[in-house]
C-alpha cells in the first residue's frame, strides 16, 4: 500500500492537465517571475512573521487540476518564495474554511501522502526531465521525492529544514532548502527554473490544487510549468558530507535449525563511513567504506507457493537510493537488491549541461544469481566475492526527450557478465512518444554452477530488444509494445527472471473524467490483446484483456481486470480465464481499507496440471488519534485441481507505530504464514503437509534527518511443520533470534 500511495501521489504531481488561457495569463502576466535574493536571518518555525517574508515572491496556487479541471480550488493558496546565497526559502499559508477538518498526524518522513500536504517542485535546469519535490503536512513533517518522466527517483532523502502549524484559518509551513541538496547549472548570472505549488486538499475528495493549468492533451508536463528566474551567486558552498555509522548485532540460531539449543551466529560491530563530495553544482562523488546497509523496514512477506518465477522486493538502502533516478532504463539492467553484503562503494551522479551520468562500482561479498527462462526462473547465492560496475549516460535531445547508454559488469573467480545496451526516450509530439531499448549481454558460469543449473559451460551471449509507442490523450490512450530476449541473455545487475521469448501487446483506453459532485470522478475503459512464444515459435501465452477503473467520492477506487486466453507450460497448453476485482477507499482521516479478490484458471506448476484458484486479500489502516497507526494486511490464497483442494496458503500482517514526536517512534511487526497441502495429490513424496512460520520486530527509532539516526531493534523467527509439537498455541519454535543498533551522523562542510 505505501508504494502504491507513493505513485498513484507521483502520478497526481506529474500527471498533465488541461490548459485554460484565462488562468495562464492573470499568474505569468510579469514572466518569468523573478524571485528576491535577501539577506535577513530567518527561524523555521512554521509561523512566517519574519519580516522579509513581505519581500518574497507571491505565487497563487488556486487551480484545482484534479479531479477538477482546472476550475477554481476549494480553498485558497500561497506560496512565498526568496532566496540567499545557500537556501531557497519557501514559505505557505494554507487557507482551510474548516480548520477542524485538517487531516494532519505525527508520523515518520515520507509518510505524509495521507494527510493534507503541500509541495514545491524545481525543474533546476529547466529542461523538463527531472524535478526536485518537497512536500509537508501541516505540522511540517517531512517528504521529497525525484520525479522523471519514467517515475525512477521516487525513494530520495535530502538533508532541509521545515516547519509547521495550524491556525485559525488553515495552516502554515516553512521549509529552508539548501542548495547543496540540489543540482543546478554552474552559472554566477541568473538561471531560470521551471516550477510548480501543489496543495493535496482531502475531503469526501482528495483535491489536487496547482499554480497552473495543465494540458492533459501534452504529455510534458514540465514544458508547461511556471518559471522564475534569479540564483545568481547560488552555491552549494564546500557540498561535503560525512555519514559516520556504527552498527552492533548479535543473533543466535538453533542447532538443527528447528532443535537443539541456541548457538551464536554472528558477533558485528562494525564502524562504517559514507562520505558525499558535490565538487560540482550538479555532480556528486559519493564513497563508502564497510557500508552499513542494515534494513529496518522487514520486507512484506510474498506467496512463495505455485510460483514461476524469482520474487521481487523493493531497495531500501541509503547508498543506492542517493540517485536511483539515473540508473532506469526500459529494461530493468539495474536492479541493486542483488548486491547482498557489499565491502564498499564509489558512486557518481549528475548532469552537465544536455549529459547526465551515472556510474557506481561495489564490491561484494555473496553473489547472488537468477537463471531466467521462458517458462520459469532458479536462483543461487554463492558466498564468493565479486565485483559489480554500471555506467549509466543519457544526451538530452529536443524539448523533452533523450538518448542513453547502460553498461554493467559483474567479475568475480571464473564468472563474468557483461550488458551493453543503447535506449531511447523520443517525444515526437506532445501527444506520443516512443520508449525504444537495444541491448546485449556476455555471460560465463563458474563449471559447477553451469552443470548444477543446466547452464553453458564456456561464454555465451544473448541479446534483448525493447519497444513502445504511445499515443496519449486528454480521453484516448492507444499503445503498441514489443519485446525480445534471446534464451543466452543475462542481465545479474539487474532483475529479469524471463528470457527466450518474444512477447507483444496491443491495447488501449478511453477515459472520462467530471468534476466534483459526480458520481464518479475518474472512469475508464481498457482493453488489449497480448501473446508470448518461446524461441521455437510456440505459444506460451495469449489473452484478450479488459478493465474498468472508477474513481469517486470517499477517495475510492474500484475496478475488475479480466482475462480470456490460452497458456503453455512444458509442452500443454492450459486454458486461461480469470478474473480480479478490488475495491479502496479513504473516507476519513483516521480509517482507510481495501478488498480485492482474483479468481480463475491456474496451472499446478508443481505437478503440470489444470486448477482453479481463488484469491482474496484486504488492508485495514487506522489512525488513532495524532500518534497511534495500525495497519492490518491479510492474503488468503487455494488452489484445486480435479481431484480436489491442493493446497491453501494465508499470510498475515500486523504492523504498530507510536510516534511519540517528529523525531521519536516505536514500532512492532508480527508476519504469520501458514501453508496447508495435501500431500495426496503431490507427486514429490518430500512436501510437507503444513508449514509455518512466525517473523516479529521491534524498533526504537530516533532520527533528526536521514542521516543523523539511532535505532535499537530485537527480531527473530519461529518455523513449524507437522513435526513440530510444543506447548505454543500455533505449535511453532523458535529458530533465532538477533539483536541490532545503529547510531549514524550527518557531518556537512
Amino acid at each position: 500500500m505505501k508504494n502504491w500511495i507513493c505513485i498513484y501521489v507521483g502520478c497526481l504531481v506529474s500527471c498533465p492537465i488541461l490548459l485554460s488561457s484565462a488562468i495562464t495569463d492573470s499568474i505569468q502576466e510579469d514572466y518569468p517571475l523573478n524571485i528576491p535574493h535577501v539577506d535577513s536571518p530567518i527561524e523555521i518555525d512554521g509561523k512566517m512573521d519574519e519580516p522579509f517574508w513581505k519581500q518574497a515572491l507571491v505565487v497563487p496556487a488556486n487551480i484545482e487540476v484534479s479531479p477538477g479541471e482546472n476550475i477554481e480550488a476549494p480553498v485558497k493558496t500561497e506560496a512565498y518564495l526568496v532566496y540567499n546565497s545557500a537556501y531557497i526559502y519557501a514559505g505557505f499559508k494554507c487557507y482551510d474554511h474548516n480548520p477542524s477538518e485538517i487531516r494532519a498526524h505525527f508520523c515518520d518522513r515520507d509518510q505524509t501522502w495521507d494527510d493534507d500536504w503541500i509541495l514545491i517542485l524545481f525543474d533546476t535546469f529547466n529542461d523538463q526531465r527531472r524535478t526536485y519535490d518537497f512536500a509537508c503536512n501541516p505540522f511540517g513533517i517531512q517528504s521529497d521525492i525525484i520525479e522523471t518522466p519514467t517515475g525512477g527517483g521516487g525513494s530520495w532523502d535530502a538533508i532541509w529544514e521545515s516547519n509547521g502549524s495550524i491556525t485559525d484559518t488553515g495552516y502554515v509551513v516553512e521549509m529552508a532548502i539548501p542548495f547543496r541538496a540540489l543540482g543546478f547549472p554552474r552559472s554566477q548570472e541568473d538561471q531560470i527554473w521551471g516550477f510548480d505549488v501543489v496543495r493535496s486538499y482531502p475531503r469526501n475528495v482528495r483535491h489536487h490544487i496547482g499554480a497552473f493549468p495543465r494540458d492533459r492533451n501534452n504529455n510534458c508536463y514540465m514544458c508547461q510549468s511556471l518559471k522564475m528566474i534569479g540564483f545568481a551567486g547560488a552555491s552549494p558552498g564546500n557540498n561535503i558530507e560525512f555519514d559516520p555509522t556504527f552498527s552492533a548485532i548479535y543473533s543466535q540460531e538453533r542447532e538443527n535449525e528447528t532443535s537443539g539449543p541456541f548457538l551464536e551466529k554472528s558477533k558485528a560491530y562494525d564502524p562504517g563511513l559514507t562520505a558525499k563530495w558535490g565538487f560540482t553544482p550538479n555532480l556528486t562523488m559519493s564513497a563508502t567504506l564497510n557500508p552499513d546497509f542494515s534494513n529496518i523496514e522487514a520486507d512484506i512477506v510474498q506467496l512463495d507457493i505455485n510460483t514461476q518465477f524469482a520474487l521481487y522486493y523493493p531497495e531500501k538502502r541509503p547508498f543506492f537510493l542517493e540517485g536511483a533516478d539515473f540508473f532506469s532504463t526500459p529494461f530493468h539492467l539495474v536492479h541493486t537488491r542483488t548486491l547482498a553484503e557489499p565491502e564498499y562503494g564509489v558512486k557518481l551522479t549528475g548532469k552537465e549541461g544536455d549529459h547526465s551520468i551515472g556510474f557506481y562500482t561495489v564490491q561484494d561479498r555473496l553473489t547472488n544469481f537468477i537463471f531466467p527462462g521462458a517458462e520459469g526462473s532458479d536462483d543461487e547465492s554463492l558466498q564468493k566475492q565479486s565485483q559489480g560496475a554500471v555506467l549509466r549516460y543519457k544526451h538530452d535531445v529536443g524539448e523533452s526527450s533523450n538518448l542513453g547508454i547502460v553498461l554493467t559488469d559483474r567479475e568475480g573467480d571464473d564468472y563474468h557478465n557483461r550488458v551493453a545496451g543503447i535506449d531511447g526516450d523520443i517525444k515526437f509530439t506532445k501527444k506520443n512518444r516512443i520508449l525504444f531499448q537495444v541491448t546485449n549481454a556476455w555471460t560465463q558460469y563458474p563449471d559447477s554452477l553451469a552443470l548444477d543449473y543446466n547452464q553453458h559451460q564456456k561464454e555465451f551471449d544473448g541479446q534483448a530488444y525493447h519497444f513502445f509507442i504511445n499515443h496519449n490523450t486528454r480521453n484516448w490512450d492507444i499503445y503498441q509494445f514489443f519485446q525480445h530476449v534471446d534464451p543466452g541473455f543475462r542481465a545479474d545487475m539487474g532483475f529479469m527472471t524471463m528470457a527466450g521469448f518474444t512477447y507483444s501487446e496491443t491495447g488501449g483506453s478511453y477515459k472520462w473524467q467530471r468534476d466534483p459532485g459526480s458520481w464518479f470522478h475518474w472512469l475508464s475503459l481498457y482493453g488489449s490483446y497480448d501473446q508470448r512464444y518461446d524461441r521455437l515459435g510456440n505459444p506460451l501465452h495469449r489473452a484478450f484483456t479488459s478493465r474498468i477503473n472508477y474513481q469517486g467520492p470517499l477517495q475510492s477506487n474500484a475496478g475488475i481486470y479480466g482475462e480470456w486466453g490460452r497458456d503453455r507450460y512444458e509442452g500443454q497448453s492450459y486454458r486461461a480465464h480469470w478474473l480480479n476485482a478490488w475495491v479502496y477507499t479513504r473516507p476519513s482521516g483516521w480509517i482507510a481499507g481495501e478488498i480485492w479478490t482474483r479468481y480463475g484458471d491456474r496451472i499446478d506448476y508443481d505437478n503440470k496440471r489444470a486448477g482453479n484458484q481463488l484469491s482474496l486479500g484486504g488492508y485495514l489502516e487506522l489512525r488513532l488519534g495524532l500518534h497511534l497507526r495500525t495497519e492490518i494486511n491479510h492474503t488468503s490464497d487455494r488452489l484445486d485441481v480435479g481431484s480436489g483442494r491442493l493446497y491453501t496458503a494465508n499470510i498475515e500482517r500486523l504492523k504498530l507505530v507510536y510516534q511519540f514526536s517528529k523525531r521519536v517512534f516505536m514500532r512492532t511487526i508480527f508476519q504469520y504464514w501458514h501453508y496447508k497441502r495435501n500431500t495426496v495429490l503431490y507427486e514429490d513424496e518430500d512436501t510437507d503437509p503444513i508449514s509455518k512460520g512466525l517473523f516479529t520486530q521491534i524498533l526504537f527509532s530516533y532520527k533528526i534527518n536521514p542521516q543523523t539516526v539511532f535505532f535499537l531493534g530485537y527480531s527473530d523467527n519461529y518455523y513449524g511443520d507437522n513435526e513440530i509439537q510444543t506447548n505454543l498455541p500455533l505449535d511453532m519454535i523458535q529458530t533465532n533470534r538477533t539483536i541490532f543498533a545503529k547510531i549514524g551522523y550527518a557531518y556537512i562542510l
